[in-house]
């Protein structure tokens, strides 16, 4: 059984100062370990996780989530993490998600495991729109990394310590998702999905992902391809 305590949790986050404290709660109260990576952000983000028992890292200049989730699985490892979740910081995610992909990443001794908003079991409000979106974009990283996953731009994850010591994101910005696939599939890591529930409010909508920045996702990931 894993300790809780060497269970990391990394939360990226830029301009989150409404919504970061009740997430890191949120974490904090199923006995994880937190990371915050504040990516630079122009808010009062920093002043929402004071007096927090968390470990508070700040990039000097706004690099992207790829880059905060690299710095935060970084310091993790040095921390002596078993494990590594991703988390996102806007309070979409289900923390009671954690512990079945904990339990399948265990069981089924996994390197990875995915969260999924469209398995079976799983619940969401997602717009048609948007799923659209997120259908058309689990076609084009299996065309960029030969994995059909169901949901390949979910940011909730579950790792164990080799996953994280040998996935390197150099994508700074949002392609980091499929950046994920490719580096499961050159380590050849053992991966699977698991069914989670994502809320989406006002807020996570007006902070997610634009059409005109997928196209912009688009681009990031040929060009990565183009140029590796």
């Amino acid at each position: 059984m894993i300790n809780t305590s060497s269970i990391f949790a990394v939360i990226p986050c830029y301009n989150e100062a409404g919504v970061i404290r009740q997430t890191v709660e949120e974490v904090m109260a199923s006995g994880y370990s937190v990371i915050v990576v504040d990516d630079c952000s122009a808010d009062e983000t920093a002043k929402q996780v004071i007096g927090l028992p968390v470990f508070y890292i700040k990039h000097k200049i706004n690099l992207g989530q790829g880059a905060a989730l690299q710095t935060g699985i970084d310091a993790a490892l040095k921390k002596g993490a078993d494990v590594i979740v991703s988390f996102d910081a806007d309070g979409q995610h289900d923390i009671d998600d954690i512990a079945g992909m904990l339990k399948k990443l265990e069981t089924e001794k996994l390197d990875i495991v995915f969260g999924s908003r469209f398995l079976p079991g799983s619940k969401t409000n997602i717009s048609s729109m948007r799923k659209l979106l997120l259908k058309l974009g689990r076609l084009m990283n299996y065309f960029f990394t030969g994995i059909l996953l169901s949901d390949a731009h979910n940011g909730l994850r579950v790792m164990n310590r080799h996953a994280a010591s040998v996935i390197r994101l150099r994508e700074n910005r949002m392609a980091h998702a499929t950046e994920f696939l490719k580096e499961v599939k050159r380590n050849r890591l053992r991966y699977a999905e698991f069914p989670v529930h994502i809320r989406y409010t006002g807020y996570s909508i007006k902070k997610g992902q634009s059409p005109l920045n997928s196209v912009r996702i688009f681009f990031d990931i040929l060009l990565n391809k183009i140029f590796d």
